[in-house]
């Protein structure tokens, strides 16, 4: 499994809490309380047997709950226990795919099969496995699993987790509170939100869990449901601890609550008094690895905007700009003339990009976005992302000592912002439009390779993870060279080559495709263009 998430270090944010371990947990004695008799006539009196699990208590700022119990009893059966296995490429050498040779790629080396009395037999047995050491399965890459967590969020079966808990997975199951077991299918991730959206397979009803619409405040009850450590449904509780925290994983916000969440809980919900998710727990930050009561979780109205696209496409689109910034400190500021330290400072424009074709500059110090005006650099970021590719959006920049208004056709953000702005200078060259082409034959956008540095080819840009091309192993900054044999410059080519193969009445379109050094042919089955 991927474990981008997984550095639990000082002063890091752990964002590996999807991780089962196999320990037993440690169970701490609870040491008795001697009651103190303070001579209060209110505390003479005990609670009674009979009060219920929902009675609440007076404060002078509302009624508290005595107990959680029934508001449990409620949402936890729509919680689950996200369980996933990566078989490390297994099916694909059953299938003969690019990795069946476990002597060619990253596969182990292919051991002799000596017999038992053979004088080397014992020191090839022995060998560590760094050295290719033949296993008893025949040398196949070894299956790992993995937990999280995920709750329902409609009866017919669609389940939200973190991205992170099912990436790389080749099955996921789910398990309910009654130990009931359900195949899942992906329907689509987000990584910039780390959100994955499944859906339960068997058309079942199931009870389900809504997303709250009220925002959360600072002290408010926190309640996190999930499978820490694999042990299964639990519960914890705590507070809300602050709001929009920045933990360094993109332009989004994040809620902080203090409810215990350890490994494991990754993609459980924490839930408010009306029983409503608020937020989504997605990351730690521990200098130890387990719980030190700061856990992060993506706030729901976010998450809610994520899993829309998801369940509508597959896929999150997000407006592009094409540019690098950085926030204007008040040094900035007084250098460029500005009277406040606010905006963001653009100091990288993307060769081709939106920004470039519409006339943005690196010094530009963009102030505000149609009527939004622009706190820092991740305001921005959260801004455009807002819109849709293709948007037309008026954008206010300071720039020689007065303001500017500039007209930008956001593109789509790619999945790999970092190869896109690796454009090559392009000057005497025509602009290319900004936009990315999505190609829903084959599950992918596109975008001019030149935007990677690359001279030849398109690069891909997006890849529908359900699409027979990512089944074949293609990913996003491969290029493609060729459609069908044909050499290709500009995204429409590939389209003038899928169309070509369309009119052959083909169910397939061989491609020449670029992964870093090495070049390769992928046949990819097309499919029926989207409405």
């Amino acid at each position: 499994m991927h474990s981008s998430h997984e550095a639990a270090v000082a002063s890091k944010v752990d964002k590996s809490i999807s991780r089962s371990v196999k320990a037993a947990p440690a169970i701490a004695a609870l040491a008795a309380v001697a009651t103190l008799g303070l001579g209060f006539q209110a505390f003479n009196t005990p609670l009674r047997a009979e009060q219920t699990a929902g009675a609440t208590v007076e404060t002078p700022f509302g009624r508290a709950p005595l107990s959680f119990a029934d508001l449990i009893e409620r949402v936890k059966p729509s919680v689950v226990s996200v369980s996933v296995v990566n078989d490390g490429g297994a099916a694909k050498m059953a299938e003969g795919g690019p990795n069946a040779n476990p002597g060619q790629g990253r596969g182990p080396m292919p051991m002799p099969d000596l017999p038992q009395d053979h004088p080397l037999h014992d020191f090839f047995k022995n060998l560590p496995k760094e050295f290719g050491q033949q296993q008893p399965d025949g040398g196949r890459p070894k299956a790992v699993q993995g937990q999280g967590s995920g709750f329902v969020i409609s009866s017919d079966g669609y389940v939200v987790t973190n991205n992170h808990v099912i990436d790389g997975a080749t099955k996921i199951e789910v398990t309910f509170d009654d130990s009931s077991k359900h195949i899942a299918k992906l329907i689509g991730t987000d990584q910039r939100t780390d959100i994955a959206l499944l859906k339960i397979e068997g058309g079942k009803t199931f009870p389900a869990v809504k997303f709250s619409t009220k925002d959360p405040r600072v002290g408010d009850w926190a309640l996190a449901v999930g499978n820490p450590f694999g042990l299964g449904g639990t519960v914890t509780a705590g507070i809300v601890s602050a709001l929009a925290r920045d933990i360094g994983s993109g332009p989004y916000d994040y809620l902080q609550i203090d409810a215990a969440v350890n490994r494991g809980n990754s993609g459980g919900p924490t839930f408010n008094l009306e029983g409503d998710v608020v937020g989504v727990n997605t990351a730690i930050f521990s200098p130890s690895g387990g719980n030190v009561g700061i856990a992060f979780a993506v706030p729901a109205k976010t998450v809610q905007d994520v899993v829309d696209q998801l369940k509508s496409g597959g896929t999150v689109n997000r407006g592009w700009l094409g540019v690098k910034i950085q926030n204007v400190d008040e040094d900035t500021a007084a250098s460029l003339g500005l009277k406040e330290a606010k905006g963001a400072l653009i100091s990288e424009v993307t060769a081709n990009g939106p920004a470039a074709a519409a006339g943005l500059k690196t010094q530009d110090a963009i102030l505000q976005v149609n009527a939004d005006k622009i706190a820092d650099s991740r305001d921005l970021a959260r801004k455009i992302a807002e819109f849709a590719p293709d948007t037309n959006v008026d954008v206010k920049v300071w720039r020689n000592n007065s303001e500017q208004s500039i007209k930008v056709k956001l593109g789509l953000f790619p999945n790999n912002p970092e190869a896109a702005m690796k454009g090559g200078d392009d000057k005497g060259s025509s602009p290319v439009k900004p936009s990315s082409l999505e190609l829903s034959q084959l599950g992918i956008t596109l975008l001019p390779a030149r935007t990677a540095g690359v001279e030849d080819g398109v690069v891909i840009a997006e890849i529908d993870p359900q699409s027979d091309a990512a089944q074949k192993g293609l990913k996003a900054g491969d290029i493609i060279l060729a459609v069908s044999g044909e050499s290709v410059k500009v995204p429409d080519d590939v389209v003038t080559g899928v169309k070509k193969a369309q009119d052959l009445k083909r169910s397939a379109v061989l491609l020449h495709i670029k992964s870093a050094d090495q070049k390769r042919f992928v046949a990819v089955q097309l499919r029926e263009k989207k409405g």
